[in-house]
């Protein structure tokens, strides 16, 4: 006799919400194929020409499409990956940045752009962020094979996050000419702008990688939420789950940042105003906040393109102006919670 599984009210409410804000992604990414300061349905009812009909091509195929579907890619990246941190550490103030993978990407990339190799080979740019992550990971990677407490790691990546920094800035420094100097700083501020479909599909494998070690390994979140010594005994290696969370968001941060350069606060900020929609609960959290990483960052970048401002916004400019006061607001909701 077939047994029906029903779903209690929560989990029906919680995949409800999961299929209404995949709806409203599927809106932004159509929305932001055709609109922008050029309408392109406008632009084919007033004129069907041939010459417009290609001008409507290439301006979808080599601009609006690979923009958007970075846009959807590194989003989804940086929600996933920031609830992914927020879980495995227990705090909801930890974003992708906490293992210094961001930084290290950037510090991979800055490095191609001094030497001018972008201009030369064109996956160096991608090539150099993604071997800058990998070194990061191996650092950490090490450090978890000592089997250490979570706060050694935190402060492993707070490490290596300073010192990539201070590369950046040595390799600034050292730049043999300001407009070199000014391309690195532009390029750090992140943007979504001058990006083709090749570099989409040159990161793309990477980044599903990522999230893939991600997911099939987000049963033992919730078992992590009781604590360390709680999931332990309930079959967790802690020693294997944290180097698959920490490899998996490596290699999605890691392949992203080196496109798109520096985007924070989507990671900190998605995953924390989905948590009371999803009960606190951190396996449910992880597909949510992949999608809302990738609305928020689509609605980011349908407003710089709407606005008529020359030259454009840089996108990391946006995202920090609307999370750094929101992370500030955390800290102190956080500090009056615990009050």
């Amino acid at each position: 006799m077939t047994k029906f599984k029903f779903l209690n009210a929560d989990d029906f409410f919680n995949n409800l919400l999961t299929i209404i804000l995949f709806f409203i992604l599927i809106f932004l990414l159509v929305f932001s194929v055709l609109f922008g300061k050029i309408n392109l349905i406008e632009l084919l009812l007033s004129d069907k020409s041939n010459d417009v009909k290609e001008l409507i091509r290439v301006l979808i195929l080599e601009i609006r499409l690979p923009r958007t579907i970075l846009a959807l890619i590194a989003g989804f990246s940086l929600g996933i990956c920031g609830a992914a941190m927020q879980g495995l550490f227990r705090n909801p103030l930890a974003d992708p940045s906490i293992i210094g993978v961001t930084s290290s990407a950037g510090l991979g990339s800055v490095i191609i752009f001094y030497f001018g190799l972008a201009n030369i080979f064109f996956f160096a740019l991608p090539l150099g962020g993604i071997i800058g992550a990998i070194i990061a990971v191996m650092v950490i990677f090490f450090i978890i094979q000592s089997n250490v407490s979570t706060l050694v790691i935190i402060l492993t990546g707070v490490a290596i996050s300073s010192f990539s920094s201070a590369l950046t800035s040595l390799t600034l420094n050292l730049s043999p000419s300001p407009y070199a100097a000014y391309e690195i700083m532009f390029w750090l501020l992140g943007s979504l702008a001058d990006k083709n479909l090749n570099h989409v599909l040159m990161i793309t494998p990477i980044t599903v990688l990522g999230w893939i070690i991600i997911i099939f390994s987000k049963k033992w979140f919730t078992a992590l939420s009781l604590g360390e010594e709680t999931a332990q005994s309930m079959g967790l290696d802690l020693r294997i789950f944290r180097s698959k969370i920490i490899i998996g968001s490596a290699l999605s941060i890691g392949s992203v940042v080196s496109i798109t350069g520096g985007i924070g606060f989507i990671g900190l900020v998605v995953p924390h105003l989905l948590r009371p929609l999803y009960n606190y609960n951190p396996e449910k959290l992880l597909l949510p906040s992949g999608i809302g990483g990738a609305i928020m960052l689509l609605l980011a970048d349908i407003f710089i393109r709407l606005l008529d401002i020359n030259p454009e916004l840089q996108i990391g400019v946006v995202t920090a102006i609307i999370g750094a006061p929101f992370f500030i607001y955390l800290i102190f909701y956080i500090k009056r919670i615990q009050a």
